[in-house]
């Protein structure tokens, strides 16, 4: 273990069952794991595959889960020769996924997670069975109204290159504890997720890149919202200071005439650590309406009132 700002953290994370594909000479580190109906996740800005593992999603029965490190984060590349917008990173993951064998996943995406997952199902409708959206940017909402942009935002000072990595690392204590509010940052979190590996220049590079181009982004995306043909579920936080909730989820909520969108109360920008169990309802949810029995089970029980979402596996054992 070791500590930045008074956090403990992983010096390095132990991998589980990681997995390496190159597609479009481009090599993307993924974790599958679990059994079912496909289940694809996509981090935030600034993220990596190990933000899904200490949620405590992954550990959830009835799915297969295939989460990637989207390219430049983790230990998945981002050739500098190309863009790598929401539509670039779409049609790169959707061909993975091709190579792989899934098909017609559920695809929850995460704060810049979302925009990609957007692209992914708006590209090809037919191969995406339904949006898990957790606390994302939706519209090009002018900066100043939404403060710092992505899972893991750092100020404007801390994103430019010249900054060196000890004040990088000085200021992720403070980073972490402003994302994950109004809620603490959770032990499982930092036992799991490696600040050096998130913290080295190679990540902070694309975490720059993106935080540079979401408005933009979300402008282009959002012209086409209203030819989604998929069911999508929204997510976010009552207490979001990092994506304001009422500017982007709720307003694609508005426009989208399919959707289903649950405000998540005293919860802010990482729903999926805050409320695991609203993430495996919707997801259940949507697995479900393509005829899965097993998932029907587990969204009622995780819907019921004082649940603990991490007796879920027995509960739906006993049904």
């Amino acid at each position: 273990m070791g500590t930045v700002g008074g956090l403990a953290f992983a010096a390095e994370v132990p991998p589980p069952a990681f997995h390496f594909i190159t597609i479009d000479e481009t090599r993307l580190r993924y974790l599958d794991s679990g059994s079912g109906p496909p289940v694809v996740l996509l981090h935030g800005n600034g993220s990596m595959i190990e933000d899904f593992v200490s949620s405590g999603i992954m550990d959830a029965p009835g799915h297969r889960f295939i989460a990637f490190d989207r390219p430049g984060f983790g230990h998945s590349e981002r050739p500098r020769d190309r863009d790598w917008g929401p539509s670039e990173q779409a049609s790169l993951l959707l061909r993975a996924l091709g190579y792989i064998g899934i098909e017609r996943p559920v695809v929850v995406g995460h704060s810049w997670g979302a925009l990609v997952a957007l692209a992914m199902a708006l590209e090809s409708p037919e191969d995406v069975s339904g949006l898990v959206l957790l606390s994302g940017y939706y519209y090009p909402v002018p900066r100043a109204e939404i403060g710092v942009p992505g899972a893991f935002p750092f100020t404007r000072v801390v994103l430019r290159h010249t900054v060196g990595p000890f004040v990088r690392r000085l200021m992720a204590p403070d980073t972490l504890r402003r994302v994950f509010a109004p809620c603490v940052v959770p032990e499982r979190f930092k036992r799991a997720y490696s600040m050096p590996l998130a913290m080295r220049a190679s990540q902070m590079r694309a975490v720059d890149e993106e935080a540079a181009m979401l408005v933009d982004a979300a402008k282009a995306l959002s012209r086409l919202y209203r030819e989604l043909s998929i069911p999508v579920r929204l997510i976010a936080g009552s207490d979001d200071g990092i994506v304001d909730t009422d500017e982007h989820s709720a307003r694609l909520h508005r426009e989208l005439g399919a959707s289903t969108f649950h405000r998540v109360p005293g919860c802010g920008h990482m729903v999926h650590h805050a409320a695991p169990e609203e993430v495996l309802a919707a997801i259940a949810a949507l697995s479900s309406a393509h005829g899965s029995n097993a998932l029907a089970r587990l969204a009622a029980v995780a819907t019921k009132p004082g649940r603990n979402w991490l007796h879920i596996g027995e509960s739906l054992a006993a049904a």
